[in-house]
């Protein structure tokens, strides 16, 4: 099976995105690296503390999807150029830098995971 590194899928992150707002936190994705769709997501992390699968969604063009509604009939897709917002309610983070981990299952590939560091501003 093909894998994808780490190293790579971090550059989906946008620097300097991560941000605490009324209702939790969110952070933006840019897909540089090619069209592709995931049918599993899997939970998102803080320091390596796992977060309840429920409070997490994706904002595509201005449509809001629950991480756990992600599904073969209804998929996470990032076409290639296309800016999307995760979204985290009921969790802020505290100033410093924070490490924050996402992980998605994608057809032919299996789960494929990234991480990145960076220090949340307020919304």
């Amino acid at each position: 099976m093909v894998t994808v590194p780490g190293f790579l899928l971090r550059r989906l992150y946008v620097k300097n995105s991560l941000r605490n707002t009324e209702a939790g936190f969110e952070f933006q994705l840019r897909n540089g690296l090619g069209s592709g769709y995931a049918h599993r997501m899997l939970p998102l992390a803080v320091d390596g503390v796992e977060l309840p699968l429920w409070g997490a969604s994706f904002v595509l063009e201005d449509e809001e999807t629950p991480f756990a509604t992600v599904s073969r009939e209804r998929t996470f897709t990032l076409g290639l150029n296309t800016d999307i917002i995760i979204r985290v309610r009921g969790v802020t983070l505290d100033a410093g830098p924070r490490r924050i981990g996402m992980g998605f299952e994608v057809p032919g590939l299996g789960e494929l995971r990234f991480d990145f560091t960076d220090v949340p501003a307020d919304g």
